[in-house]
C-alpha cells in the first residue's frame, strides 16, 4: 500500500485519506482514522473501568466468604493483557495488521460470553483472563497501524489524539457500568462487552484497510524475532521507556484497583463514585489535546520528565495532608485534585512513551509494540497488586506506592541522554 498523503499535517482533522478498504472505496479520513484508534484502543479501558462499580455484586454473589477476590476479576484481565500482548504484534507482522485484530476482537467477545454466563469465581476468572488475551491485539496492533503509516512526533501527535477518545470512553466506563448494573446486574456489564466487541469488528471489517503490504511482512521464525528483540534492548532509550511505562501503567493498575475501595471506605462517597470517577477522566482528556499541541515543539522526552515531576511534588502534598488532616470534606477535595493530576500525568506520558519507543522500530513495529506492550503491562499489574493489597483504610500505603515510582520513573528519565534521537 503507498504511504499515506498528508501525513504530517498539524490538524487531525485535515488531509487526505489515511487508508482505503477495497471492500468500500471509500478512503479512511484522517479524522475517522483518529476516532477508530481511540475506540479500539478504548477496549482495553472499557473492559476494566466499567467493572469497577461492578465488583462488590461479583463478591456478593461468588465469593461471599472473601469480598476482597473481587478484585482478581480486574487483575485476571490485566494478566491476560500482558500474556496476549507478547503474541498479537508478531503475529501481525507475518499476517497483517487487520486479520490479526478481527481475531482478537473475536476471542475478545467469546470470553465474554462466557463471563456472561459464568456460575464460579473460577470460571469468570478463566473467561477475563482469556478476555484479555483477545483485548490485547486491538491494543497492540493499533499503535503497530499508527506507526506504519506515521513517524516521529507526528506519530505521537495521532496517538495523543486517539487518546482524548480513550480518554473519554474511561470517563463514561465506570457510570455506563453502574447503569447496566442498574438495569440488570453485573452480567449485564459482560453482555454489553460482547455488543462493544461487534461494533468493534464490523468498523474494522468495513472501513479499515490493510497498512501492511505483503512485502513487508516478516517470516515467523525464531531467529529474526531473537534478532530484533536484540536490537530494541540494544538501544537505551527503548529499555529505559520500557522501564518508566511499567511505572506509569503501575501507577494507573494502583488506582483502578483500589479508586472505589478509598471512594467508599474512607470517604462514605461510592454511591456517586462513578459521576466524580468520570467527570475526573473528562477534564483529564485536555491533557491529550495539550500534549499533542506542545510535543511537536518541546519533544516527547522533556514532557515525560517535567510530567513525572509534577506528580512527586502533588503526590507528597496528598501524602502529608493525610498524615495531619482528619477524614472529610477537605480531605476528600485533596484526594479529587490529586486524582485529577494522576490522570493528567499518565495524558501526558502514556502516548509519548509508546512513541519513544517505536520511532527507531518501525521496520519491526509490531514485534516492538508487543514486546513493550506486554513487558510494561506485566510488570505494571505486578507492580500494583502489593500496593492495592496494602490499603489499611487510609491513604498513606497508596500515596507513598504511587510516590515512589514516580520518583523512580523521574530519575530514569532525567538519565537519559539525547544522543542520537534528536526528535525525542
Amino acid at each position: 500500500m503507498p504511504a499515506p498523503r498528508g501525513s504530517h499535517s498539524p490538524t487531525p482533522p485535515a488531509g487526505p485519506a489515511i487508508e482505503q478498504n477495497p471492500r468500500t472505496r471509500q478512503p479512511m479520513r484522517r479524522l475517522e482514522f483518529i476516532a477508530f484508534c481511540g475506540m479500539v484502543l478504548a477496549t482495553t479501558a472499557f473492559s476494566i473501568d466499567a467493572m469497577l462499580p461492578a465488583l462488590p455484586e461479583i463478591g456478593q454473589e461468588l465469593s461471599p466468604h472473601n469480598l476482597n477476590n473481587a478484585q482478581m476479576v480486574v487483575i485476571f484481565f490485566v494478566l491476560g493483557l500482558g500474556l496476549g500482548t507478547f503474541f498479537a504484534g508478531p503475529l501481525s507482522d507475518v499476517f497483517g495488521r487487520k486479520p490479526v485484530i478481527l481475531c482478537g476482537l473475536l476471542l475478545y467477545l467469546a470470553a465474554a460470553l462466557v463471563a456472561w454466563r459464568a456460575t464460579s469465581l473460577e470460571l469468570l476468572l478463566a473467561a477475563r483472563f482469556a478476555q484479555g488475551m483477545g483485548g490485547a491485539a486491538p491494543r497492540i496492533v493499533t499503535v503497530a497501524i499508527i506507526r506504519d503509516l506515521f513517524k516521529g512526533r507526528d506519530m505521537a501527535r495521532i496517538i495523543s489524539y486517539a487518546m482524548m477518545v480513550f480518554a473519554l470512553t474511561t470517563a463514561m466506563a465506570p457510570a455506563l457500568g453502574a447503569a447496566i448494573i442498574a438495569l440488570s446486574s453485573w452480567r449485564g456489564v459482560f453482555f454489553s462487552f460482547v455488543l462493544f466487541a461487534l461494533l468493534c469488528m464490523l468498523w474494522t471489517s468495513w472501513r479499515l484497510g490493510e497498512s501492511l503490504p505483503g512485502a513487508a511482512r516478516r517470516p515467523l521464525r525464531l531467529r529474526p524475532i531473537w534478532e530484533a528483540l536484540h536490537e530494541m534492548m540494544g538501544i537505551a532509550l527503548v529499555r529505559i521507556s520500557v522501564v518508566v511505562f511499567s511505572l506509569c501503567f503501575g501507577m494507573l493498575m494502583t488506582i483502578l484497583s483500589t479508586v472505589q475501595q478509598v471512594f467508599e471506605g474512607i470517604f462514605d462517597q461510592g454511591a456517586v463514585f462513578p459521576l466524580w470517577f468520570g467527570g475526573l477522566a473528562i477534564l483529564s482528556a485536555s491533557a491529550s489535546f495539550l500534549n499533542a499541541r506542545l510535543v511537536a515543539r518541546l519533544g516527547m522526552r522533556p514532557i515525560i520528565t517535567l510530567a513525572l515531576g509534577m506528580q512527586i511534588g502533588c503526590t507528597f502534598v496528598v501524602f502529608t495532608a493525610a498524615l495531619v488532616l482528619p477524614v472529610g470534606m477537605g480531605l476528600f477535595v485533596i484526594f479529587l485534585a490529586w486524582l485529577l493530576s494522576l490522570f493528567f500525568t499518565f495524558g501526558l506520558t502514556l502516548g509519548n512513551l509508546n512513541a519513544l519507543v517505536m520511532e527507531p522500530l518501525g521496520h519491526v513495529a509490531g514485534l516492538a509494540a508487543s514486546v513493550f506492550g506486554a513487558v510494561g503491562t506485566i510488570l505494571g499489574g505486578a507492580i500494583a497488586i502489593p500496593v492495592g493489597l496494602a490499603f489499611d483504610g487510609t491513604l498513606l500505603p497508596l500515596t507513598s506506592g504511587i510516590g515512589f515510582m514516580a520518583i523512580l520513573a523521574f530519575a530514569l528519565m532525567r538519565g537519559v541522554r539525547r544522543g542520537a534521537q534528536e526528535s525525542a
